[in-house]
């Protein structure tokens, strides 16, 4: 008989987490004004709020750790760190950042200026953060098909080339450079083809514009392009991010996801130019360029990661987790943006709370939902994430109204899984007796998911 399948590694460690009662959660959910980022990690039972950072490092990551050289200038962890990333991405160049938003904070400090265009596959909150705050304009050219989240096709992640086009050629003299996302987490944790990155980026080149790859999940988008798209199936993860990355100009990393850190991330470039620029801020915002921002032990850990993470079988076991719970939301008919991407599940909110109005932010209120139901937290990717329109000041309501369940790397097992899915199941079966949602009370002008505070109302 054929084997069933088993994780790649054995658990070494624990650690212990307790389910609360019904009457802590509403409590605590109260007093964190129906944010649950507000909330004490003590007072969640399963955590799904990001895959950042949350991950569990190996025991040879560990043994790197022991062996961090915390020298301020030329450590030898930046040495290591450095010869990883040239090897599998070809970056000549490296800056170390303690994560991703600070890499694009130095590197958009150098590249953007005001009245530019950013075009990009649904940058994620952050990065249009950053472009918005130089009081530049972040356009989204992601292909269509990921506005549909039952509709089933391997590379929702895409950049539509007609989109795209269309910026540039408007835009001449205007777009310093491209985003590209790989994968892409704002539509649903969805991959780009092979196909599409050579497209993008080879339409970019014509017009003269560099692309910038961010690379959080790089290593999740090699699984799917070997395990999707016809010609990789006999290719290695680290041939295939070598090819990705042949097309592209420069590289943003928030390690802390595929890289499998606690915290970290870097700026990759193969223009000098680029890179003797965004020296100059490195140095005042991260620290000096051969640690900017991270401690010699945390590059240790990290270039043992990178090494980790693109071989098949670590990835193999890791987005089989994430394709098992949605194997179990297909049993309870929960939709989801399908198909299942690598490192979350994303539900529709706006078709499982069809009786909250999109002023109530459906989202928000299904993240709340699920946290009263059973103490596990998601993060809400839609309404409130998207902010308001920098000229107009009104929400923006076009896009996709999503409850992410982030699954940390190497963290829980499938019975973890059966619980969020039983406990998804539970809200969904009583979705129409939930008509009502939640009303801002307070929000930060910028990136307000973090810190808004919310009304319940009826």
């Amino acid at each position: 008989m054929e084997l069933p399948f088993a994780e790649s590694w054995r658990i070494k460690m624990v650690e212990p987490i307790r389910m609360s009662t019904r009457a802590e959660r509403e409590q605590w959910l109260r007093e964190a004004h129906n944010n649950v980022f507000q909330l004490k990690a003590e007072q969640v039972y399963i955590d799904c709020l990001t895959d950042s950072g949350t991950g569990a490092m190996s025991d040879r990551q560990w043994s790197a750790l022991m062996l961090g050289d915390e020298s301020y200038a030329g450590a030898t962890s930046f040495y290591k760190l450095e010869e990883v990333i040239k090897r599998l991405f070809g970056m000549q160049y490296v800056i170390p950042t303690h994560q991703g938003r600070a890499a694009e904070n130095v590197l958009f400090s150098y590249l953007v200026k005001e009245g530019q265009v950013i075009p990009g596959n649904a940058h994620f909150d952050t990065t249009k953060g950053h472009i918005e705050s130089r009081k530049a304009r972040a356009v989204d050219v992601t292909t269509d098909d990921a506005k549909d989240t039952q509709l089933e096709v391997p590379f929702k992640g895409n950049v539509s080339l007609e989109k795209l086009e269309r910026v540039l050629a408007e835009n001449r003299g205007r777009v310093p450079f491209m985003v590209l996302t790989v994968t892409n987490n704002t539509v649903g944790g969805q991959p780009v083809s092979m196909e599409n990155i050579r497209e993008t980026c080879a339409l970019c080149h014509r017009y003269d514009v560099p692309v910038v790859m961010d690379s959080a999940r790089f290593a999740e988008n090699a699984y799917f392009i070997k395990t999707r798209e016809p010609g990789y199936a006999d290719k290695t993860i680290k041939e295939i991010t070598a090819e990705m990355y042949s097309h592209v100009d420069a590289m943003t990393m928030s390690a802390k996801k595929d890289g499998i850190v606690n915290m970290g991330g870097f700026i990759g470039f193969k223009n000098k130019e680029w890179y003797e620029g965004a020296k100059l801020y490195c140095i005042p915002f991260e620290g000096y360029i051969t640690y900017g921002g991270m401690n010699g032990r945390d590059m240790n850990a990290l270039a043992v990661g990178l090494d980790e993470n693109t071989e098949f079988d670590n990835l193999h076991t890791r987005i089989h987790q994430v394709q098992y719970l949605a194997s179990k939301l297909d049993e309870y008919g929960i939709p989801y943006q399908r198909p299942a991407g690598g490192h979350a599940i994303f539900v529709d909110a706006d078709k499982v709370l069809s009786n909250v109005p999109k002023e109530e932010f459906p989202a928000q209120t299904l993240t709340c939902e699920l946290y009263l139901e059973a103490g596990i937290r998601g993060c809400e990717i839609g309404y409130i994430l998207a902010d308001r329109d920098p000229v107009t000041r009104e929400n923006r309501f076009g896009g996709l109204d999503l409850l992410r369940l982030c699954i940390a790397r190497r963290v829980y097992t499938d019975n973890h899984m059966n619980v969020i899915a039983a406990a998804l199941k539970n809200v969904y079966d009583r979705r129409h007796e939930i008509t009502r949602g939640v009303a801002i009370e307070w929000e930060a002008p910028l990136m307000r998911h973090f810190t808004v505070q919310l009304r319940r109302l009826g």
